[in-house]
């Protein structure tokens, strides 16, 4: 995506000093890494984390006290401590990173660096999602207490590469097709370059996943990713409340400077392309059987054989084969019971009477579409709150929490990424955690102080 017409600003990603683990401090730098905040699975996901090393990135970004003042107070007391300590320290000069996730054969990567905040209306950052209030709130009041960015977004654009879908090197080291060459933007060749050097740090974490970071400095390298950057658009693949949260606090700021900019990862996906996956629903107060029995008045329901990976293929399945028919493409997968229930063909009319019109049809029969208006809010009357509904990016721990709470997981099928970027140019959001973009960065490689900059 690409911002028209000559000297447009564009993407302003800038070199900042960033603040990292010691590794001689720590047990190791995969202990001390994590999910992003909202991917951490409670309570087993964080506990599991906490114990992984004392100083594990969660205890900030998670923080754990009776009280949201406690919590916030209590994650920047631990920074405070932590550099005190000599736990994090801050590189010697400001730097952008490039940053290299490999998980099999899906590489990925990108540059990490301090991105200049524009309001949506600028056209160069693209929301594609809506935020809950709440949860920009809690991040809002994180983010003041630390004076730290302790995460980076996940933010898509499109280079000047070659856009084949083909990207790094081979098993066998061989160059590849999506490694730079004739026609590449100044971005690509830096991180080219800068893979071909000793990394600043590596480290594999628990889910097989390798990291490698480099530290990119050199002035004439700086200016050709800011060059190449300035024409492009991006939009938001991961951390819609951390975006929503920089910009708040921009606005409270009267005086330019570094609450200006906002940590990001930045991935030329014509090179690196994202996969895209469903957000699921954890209702923790309705029971199947309530939602079963109120789902039949609107949609066809059926019992679908297991296991859960054969279930999720039958929820595809169906997703595709209602987009070939007339009538709305909509189908979700019920659990909670031991079983798993299909859930498809919704009336017509209650579509017609729930969900709102003005928006683009593309827009009006997503799923999480349908979901909220017609299933949450008419059928189910389910409250779109923390302590009624849980956001879960894993299918197996979604059903897994159902079970164990009596409640009904609805497992969702993903969006295509098409549709995310059309909505998005035409300035539409979809609703609340309808997508996730990955692979999704490790929390806890480079953190991003306030007060250094």
């Amino acid at each position: 995506m690409s911002i028209p017409g000559p000297g447009g600003q564009g993407l302003q990603l800038t070199p900042f000093r960033g603040l990292r683990y010691v590794a001689e401090r720590v047990g190791s730098l995969a202990a001390v890494t994590s999910p992003p905040y909202d991917v951490v699975v409670r309570p087993d996901g964080l506990r599991e984390l906490e114990t992984a090393d004392p100083h594990n990135i969660v205890r900030l970004i998670l923080p754990q006290a009776d009280s949201p003042e406690a919590r916030h107070r209590q994650a920047a007391e631990t920074l405070r401590r932590w550099q005190a300590d000599g736990v994090l320290a801050p590189d010697p000069e400001p730097a952008l990173y490039v940053y290299e996730q490999r998980d099999g054969p899906t590489l990925q990567r990108g540059l990490i660096g301090a991105l200049r905040l524009s309001p949506r209306e600028e056209g160069i950052v693209l929301p594609h999602e809506e935020v809950m209030p709440h949860v920009v709130e809690d991040r809002a009041d994180l983010m003041r207490a630390t004076a730290a960015h302790l995460e980076p977004l996940l933010l898509a654009y499109r280079g000047n590469g070659n856009g084949n879908g083909t990207s790094g090197t081979s098993g066998n080291g061989a160059t590849g097709p999506g490694t730079g060459g004739p026609g590449t933007g100044g971005a690509a060749r830096v991180i080219e370059s800068a893979i071909r050097r000793e990394p600043l740090l590596s480290t594999t974490t628990e889910d097989g996943v390798d990291h490698r970071l480099w530290r990119v400095t050199d002035p004439a390298d700086l200016v050709a990713v800011s060059a190449d950057l300035r024409h492009h658009q991006a939009l938001i693949a991961d951390g819609h409340h951390r975006w929503a949260t920089y910009l708040r606090l921009r606005e409270e700021r009267r005086e330019p400077g570094p609450w200006d900019f906002g940590l990001v990862l930045l991935v030329d996906t014509a090179r690196y392309p994202l996969r895209v996956r469903a957000i699921h629903r954890l209702l923790r107060q309705l029971s199947p059987d309530d939602a079963l029995t109120a789902a039949r008045r609107a949609f066809r329901v059926r019992t679908i054989d297991g296991p859960l990976p054969r279930a999720l293929e039958t929820l595809a399945e169906a997703t595709e084969a209602a987009r070939a028919e007339p009538g709305a493409p909509n189908a979700f997968l019920l659990a909670g019971d031991g079983r798993f229930h299909l859930l498809d063909r919704p009336d017509p009319g209650l579509l017609a009477r729930t969900v709102p019109e003005g928006r683009p049809e593309a827009w009006r029969t997503l799923d999480a579409t349908v979901l909220h208006h017609a299933l949450l809010d008419h059928l189910w009357n389910v409250p779109d709150t923390p302590e009624h509904i849980g956001y879960i990016h894993d299918s197996a721990a979604a059903v897994e929490q159902a079970e164990r709470l009596g409640g009904t997981a609805v497992l969702m099928h993903a969006v295509g990424e098409d549709i995310v970027h059309e909505l998005a140019r035409q300035g539409i959001a979809m609703p609340h955690k309808s997508t996730s973009f990955g692979p999704k960065p490790a929390t806890g490689l480079v953190l991003r102080s306030l007060t250094l900059g």
